[in-house]
């Protein structure tokens, strides 16, 4: 389920990891950000007003309010959200949120910053502390920003909502909103973060690799926020990492049983409804013949099973989709206890 939506000049998030804390661009204009311990009561209350409204509106299922407070960027482009709000309906209703403290962020200049970078806090020599917050952004306009977080109680499961809004005049218009839950069936962060080392503990490396993975997911409310404990997941999620995965863009060869070698170019865990699956994608001429493209996703979810048993114990099921050049793909996917 995708729920990060945001304007044009934040589709291309990266998370960005601050060692040194930099103050300025390389083109010398400031980037700055304010606390909410910083910033003066009537912006604090401002931008947490604001965050708490449109969080309402979600709640609700107002898409038409939500986008009529949207800046011009994302109302141009406003389907993704609604569909996310529309498919968190259910979800959220009778949801309450609190308030987080917030940031305001200030970017000079006159053209977009091709990478904006945000030091809030309290930095030490070795860079993040207990105390302090980065912000990385890729692309972003000049302008007054603030990004406000909640946390959200529902019926079901808590969730984080985070906005990034924008100034204009005395109003805070909404630029992205990342909705994300923070358990998984029942599990939060800590439980997969655990149970990854425990999977480390018994050698089952790869299970170790996938869990830590969603465990990091779960602790994050957004992607292009660091601090102290993000930053320590991230380092001990490189040290997790087996060999034998692909990675950075690099494919890893997978033998189907019969002798077939399959380009694999990613393997990662995804959550559907209350379960969590393993999902594979491969690389395949063409995906115009889908009976054929069934017959490889299936010698590849076989294949994967027999190379990695352990997941077996750790996944309800596995999903394989084949990726033609154009980007098109086919899936096919399997409870864990069907695939023989």
């Amino acid at each position: 389920m995708k729920s990060d939506h945001t304007c044009s000049w934040l589709m291309s998030l990266v998370v960005g990891i601050i060692s040194t804390p930099l103050l300025f661009s390389a083109s010398g204009l400031a980037q700055t950000c304010l606390t909410a311990d910083e910033m003066d009561a009537a912006t604090r209350s401002a931008i947490q007003s604001a965050a708490t409204r449109y969080f309402d509106m979600v709640a609700r299922g107002d898409s038409a309010s939500l986008k009529q407070n949207a800046i011009p960027a994302l109302a141009s482009n406003f389907s993704g959200l609604e569909g996310t709000i529309k498919e968190n309906q259910v979800n959220l209703a009778g949801a309450h949120s609190t308030p987080r403290a917030p940031y305001e962020l200030k970017a000079e200049g006159t053209a977009p910053l091709p990478r904006a970078e945000f030091l809030c806090g309290i930095f030490g020599a070795a860079g993040q502390t207990a105390n302090s917050t980065a912000f990385v952004i890729p692309n972003l306009p000049p302008g007054t920003y603030a990004v406000a977080i909640l946390d959200v109680t529902t019926q079901k499961i808590p969730y984080t909502a985070s906005f990034v809004l924008q100034q204009a005049g005395t109003d805070w218009k909404v630029g992205g909103l990342f909705l994300r839950p923070m358990q998984i069936a029942g599990h939060d962060s800590k439980w997969f973060l655990d149970h990854a080392n425990a999977f480390k503990a018994k050698g089952q490396t790869h299970d170790a690799w996938f869990y830590y993975l969603q465990g990091r997911e779960l602790a994050i409310a957004v992607p292009f926020m660091e601090t102290q404990a993000i930053d320590k997941l991230y380092d001990e999620e490189a040290s997790m990492k087996p060999a034998d995965l692909p990675t950075g863009g690099n494919t890893a060869d997978l033998i189907a049983p019969g002798g077939k070698i399959y380009k694999l170019t990613t393997i990662f865990p995804l959550v559907v409804g209350q379960d969590l699956d393993l999902v594979a994608k491969y690389q395949t001429p063409s995906v115009a013949d889908s009976g054929q493209t069934f017959q490889d996703n299936m010698a590849v979810m076989k294949a994967l099973v027999l190379k990695y048993p352990e997941v077996r114990d750790a996944f309800d099921g596995v999903v394989v989709r084949g990726v033609e050049p154009s980007g098109k793909d086919y899936g096919t996917m399997l409870p864990m206890k069907d695939i023989k």
